[in-house]
C-alpha cells in the first residue's frame, strides 16, 4: 500500500518501516564552501577520501565565505551567508520570514547556520525543515563521521568495526551541535560510539528492567496495573549511546504492521484494568502522520484507555518533525500528553524551543525525562541551566533517571549520591516547578523508585525533626496515634 494512499483512522497502515537512508552527497563527492581566490571565487569539489573538509574550512578565512547563487524551486535566490532582504539576525539567531502560510517565523542557531554551510551548501531552507530528508540523511558510516569531526582512536576504532549493540545514526541537525574537535563534550559524547560500550561490569544486562518478561504480547510491555508501554517501532533518527532498549532498537525487528499492532489492541481491549497507555520504542515520532493518526485513533476507541502519553527525543534531536500538521492530528485526540528527552543545555536551541512551543500551543503539556550521566550533565549548575531553560521552553522537567544498567554502559552511570547531591543543589535554590523527580528505574522490572535527599531527621516525642534546603532542623508537630 503507497503512504499517500493511506489516511484516516478506520485505515490500515502499511506494514513498512521508515525508509532507508541515504548517505549525506550520494553522488559521492562532497561539496565544500566557496573559497575565495582574490577577488574571484571558485567552487571546488573533491573526493571524501582525498580531501579533509573540516581542515579546509578550518583554514578559510572569515572573509573568504563569498556570496553564491543557488536554485530553490528552479528560482536563483541569493546565498545564505550574504541575503538580507527576507532575514535578520538577533542576539545570534537567525530569523528567515516565514516560508509557509500562517506559521512563526523561521528560526535557526548560528552553529547550526555555520554547519549547513560548511558541510550541505547545496541544501535549501526546504530541505533542512523537512524532517524526512534530515532522516534520510542521517549520518551513519565511519567515512561519513570523519567528514564533520576529528575522530578520537576511541571513536574511529568502533566506528570502523561496527561491532556494538546498538546502531549508530545522528540527524545532520543535531550532528551540527557536535564540538567537531573535542571528543569530550557533552552531546558529542552522548551518539557518537566508543569502545567503552565494549566493557562489560556487574550487574548490567541487555534487558536490566525485564521488560521481556512483563511482554503479554510483542511490543507490549504490561508492569503497572493500569499503565502499558506500547512500542509500534524500534526505529530512532539519532540514537542515544546510553539506551536502555539498546537490544532492541535500530534492527528493524519490531515493525508497524498491522497484524502485529492488531494484537496489542486486541489485548488492550480485553485488559479492562489498563486506563494509560505510553507510545514509545523507538521514537513514534518516526512514523508519519498518518500512521499515528492511525495507532491513537485506535487506541481511542477502546473505552477504557483515558490517558495516552507519547515517548520521544524528537524536539530535541529533529525539531523539523514538530510541523503545524502533526499538531492539528494529535489535537483530535486530547488528551494527549508527551514525555521529552533532554539532557544538556545545549539541546535547547531556537529550533528546539519552537517546536515545543507548537506542541504546548496545540494543548499537548510536555514534561522532560532527563537521565543522569557522568560528564554530560552530572553538575549542579549544568543541570540547573538546563532546567531553567527548559521551563523557558514551556517544558516542566518531570524525572531525572539513574541510568539504566544495561551492558556497556558504566562509564556513563554516576553513583546515586550524585543525583542526591544535584536534587539537593535545586530544591530551594531554584522554583519547585524545575525540580525533577529522581528516580531509579529498579532492575527486574520493579518500576520506577523516587528517591530524596535525606530531609526527615527522625522523631522528638511529639515532634518529627526535619531539616530543610539550607541544612537547618525544624520541628513539626506529630502526636504518636494512641
Amino acid at each position: 500500500m503507497d503512504e499517500s494512499s493511506f489516511g484516516g483512522e478506520s485505515s490500515e497502515p502499511p506494514s513498512v518501516g521508515p525508509e532507508h537512508d541515504d548517505p549525506p552527497g550520494s553522488s559521492g563527492r562532497l561539496s565544500v564552501l566557496t573559497i575565495a581566490e582574490g577577488t574571484a571565487t571558485k567552487a571546488q569539489t573533491y573526493p571524501p577520501s582525498k580531501l579533509s573538509v573540516l581542515n579546509l574550512v578550518r583554514n578559510a578565512a572569515p572573509s573568504a565565505i563569498a556570496s553564491r547563487q543557488k536554485k530553490s524551486n528552479g528560482q536563483a535566490v541569493t546565498d545564505r551567508v550574504t541575503a538580507t532582504q527576507n532575514q535578520s539576525t538577533r542576539n545570534g539567531v537567525r530569523l528567515d520570514a516565514a516560508h509557509h502560510a500562517g506559521t512563526q517565523p523561521r528560526q535557526e542557531n548560528a552553529r547550526t547556520v555555520q554547519f549547513r554551510e560548511r558541510f550541505y551548501p547545496d541544501a535549501t531552507d526546504d530541505d533542512w525543515d523537512d524532517w524526512r530528508w534530515q532522516s534520510r540523511h542521517r549520518i551513519k558510516t565511519l567515512e561519513q563521521f570523519e567528514k564533520i569531526l576529528d575522530l578520537s582512536t576511541e571513536e574511529r576504532d568502533v566506528l570502523s568495526d561496527g561491532g556494538t549493540l546498538l546502531p549508530t545514526a545522528v540527524t545532520p541537525y543535531y550532528m551540527s551541535l557536535l564540538d567537531p574537535e573535542n571528543p569530550l563534550q557533552a552531546l558529542r559524547k552522548t551518539v557518537v560510539p566508543t569502545t567503552r560500550e565494549f566493557v562489560r561490569t556487574a550487574g548490567e544486562a541487555d534487558d536490566p528492567l525485564g521488560e521481556d518478561g512483563h511482554s503479554p504480547v510483542p511490543g507490549l510491555v504490561h508492569r503497572y496495573p493500569d499503565r502499558v508501554l506500547l512500542l509500534p517501532l524500534d526505529f530512532c533518527s539519532t540514537y542515544c549511546r546510553y539506551c536502555t532498549r539498546s537490544r532492541v532498537v535500530g534492527h528493524g525487528e519490531i515493525q508497524p504492521n498491522v497484524e502485529r499492532l492488531e494484537a496489542i489492541f486486541h489485548y488492550l481491549e480485553e485488559a479492562t484494568q489498563v486506563r494509560d497507555v505510553l507510545i514509545s520504542g523507538g521514537d513514534p515520532l518516526a512514523l508519519s502522520d498518518e500512521k499515528l493518526d492511525w495507532i491513537i485513533g485506535r487506541l481511542r476507541a477502546i473505552p477504557h484507555i483515558e490517558f495516552i502519553r507519547i515517548g520521544t527525543k524528537m524536539p530535541a534531536v529533529l525539531p523539523q518533525r514538530i510541523t503545524p500538521e502533526l499538531c492539528t492530528m494529535l489535537r483530535k485526540y486530547h488528551p494527549i500528553w508527551m514525555s521529552v528527552h533532554y539532557l544538556h543545555p545545549e539541546e535547547c536551541t531556537v529550533e528546539s524551543k519552537q517546536a515545543c512551543e507548537r506542541l504546548v500551543d496545540a494543548g499537548i503539556p510536555l514534561g522532560s525525562q532527563t537521565v543522569l550521566l557522568k560528564g554530560v550533565n552530572d553538575e549542579v549548575e549544568i543541570m540547573k541551566e538546563l532546567v531553567h531553560k527548559l521551563l523557558l521552553m514551556r517544558v516542566r522537567p518531570y524525572y531525572l533517571y539513574q541510568c539504566d544498567p544495561i551492558s556497556g554502559s558504566s562509564h556513563f552511570r554516576t553513583p546515586v549520591s550524585k543525583g542526591l547531591e544535584i536534587i539537593q543543589g535545586l530544591r530551594g535554590f531554584t522554583t519547585g516547578y524545575a525540580v525533577p523527580t529522581y528516580v531509579i528505574d529498579a532492575p527486574g522490572g520493579g518500576g520506577k523508585i523516587p528517591l530524596q535527599p535525606d530531609s526527615l531527621v527522625g522523631r522528638d516525642g511529639d515532634d518529627l525533626l526535619l531539616r530543610n534546603f539550607e541544612g537547618k532542623t525544624f520541628r513539626y508537630p506529630d502526636p504518636i496515634p494512641t
